[in-house]
């Protein structure tokens, strides 16, 4: 699913001027990347997925989409994606999303949050840059955790309890502690799997970052094999180099074809549909893979230049491996994936996977 060319080209340009790999360090280092997000916020990029009735620009679910992808090919070092993410989940519940860094929570199916009269309670694990956001946007549910209803709240991250953890990308992954705190503002619960309905599309978005973190990790790894000589030649002219770069570009375009495939599916049924639910497995666990061997295969065509720090990337793979497990890794979706194609039965499978 590809989005407009002018956001595309216009998003690409403001990412390669400012999200070098300088800024990606500094940023692991605990410096907040203030110009590239001040740029993004100017941009309007950050809240590409909200409707201009609540406060966007009027941007399509594909923009978002591409936006995302492009976060990934750059490693933005910087919660733009989840901003995405939290603009998108709040407007659905018709809440207006603040300006400034936002994120979502819980993202783990071992988390909870509950509405406890006015306020929540509970608490969330392994939200993604919490710590560095000013609000965050919760899903909690009322009564039952099995069949009460669900909510969308709005919550100020100073009012919360935060415990700082970090990620394999070295990007921050805290715990947050909700209870006792009363949101901004909430939306009235609905019989609705509001969970799911996050599962789904922050799995649709971590895939579009893995298909864009791989491009990246394939046209680093194309310049190296280039440029890097041994025994008098470029060592992309040695076979066995060559078939590398070849099964990883395969790894490339399979992540990106499920990715757009997940976003596509979301544009056309909607993010309930059980079609939908098809595509967001299969980008999930596909992209889950194709990160693992891509990863493997960049790394190798470096040798030792790929793990160093202040060679890029790094910044890429370890996101990749970050990302494969948020929203539930690849072996959660496929074991899903596997209970309801042999529910339906063998007969149906065909008209299921043509269908989306």
């Amino acid at each position: 699913m590809n989005g407009d060319l002018l956001v595309v080209d216009a998003t690409d340009r403001l990412l390669s001027e400012l999200c070098g790999p300088a800024v990606v360090t500094t940023a692991e280092d605990g410096t907040w990347p203030g110009a590239l997000w001040d740029a993004l916020e100017a941009s309007a990029l950050t809240r590409a997925w909200i409707p201009e009735a609540l406060g966007g620009p009027g941007t399509g679910l594909g923009d978002g989409f591409a936006i995302v992808r492009l976060a990934g090919t750059h490693a933005v070092p910087a919660p733009l994606a989840e901003t995405l993410l939290a603009g998108w989940l709040a407007s659905k519940a018709g809440l207006e999303a603040p300006q400034g860094p936002l994120t979502v929570a819980p993202v783990d199916a071992a988390s909870s949050v509950s509405l406890d009269g006015d306020a929540l309670a509970g608490s969330a694990a392994r939200v993604p840059f919490a710590r560095a956001c000013g609000h965050l946007v919760v899903v909690f549910r009322e009564g039952d955790a099995e069949t009460g209803a669900q909510g969308v709240a709005l919550v100020d991250r100073a009012e919360c309890a935060v415990e700082p953890g970090t990620s394999l990308a070295g990007e921050p992954n805290d715990a947050v502690l909700l209870d006792g705190v009363v949101p901004v503002a909430r939306s009235a619960p609905v019989t609705v799997n509001l969970a799911e309905r996050l599962r789904r599309m922050g799995a649709a978005m971590r895939a579009a970052q893995m298909a864009g973190a791989l491009e990246g990790c394939l046209e680093q790894s194309l310049r190296y094999a280039s440029d890097r000589h041994q025994f008098g030649r470029p060592i992309a002219k040695f076979q066995a180099v060559q078939h590398n770069l070849a099964v990883l570009a395969g790894e490339v375009a399979a992540a990106t074809t499920s990715a757009d495939a997940a976003a596509s599916a979301i544009a056309r049924h909607g993010i309930d549909d059980d079609r939908t639910f098809l595509a967001v497995a299969t980008a999930k666990i596909r992209c889950g893979q194709a990160a693992g061997a891509g990863a493997g295969i960049a790394h190798q065509v470096h040798g030792a230049m790929g793990f160093t720090r202040e060679y890029s990337l790094q910044h890429r793979t370890r996101r990749l491996w970050a990302w494969r497990d948020e929203f539930d890794p690849e072996t959660v979706w496929a074991i899903e994936l596997g209970r309801r194609v042999a529910k339906d039965g063998g007969d149906a499978l065909w008209a299921t996977v043509t269908a989306v």
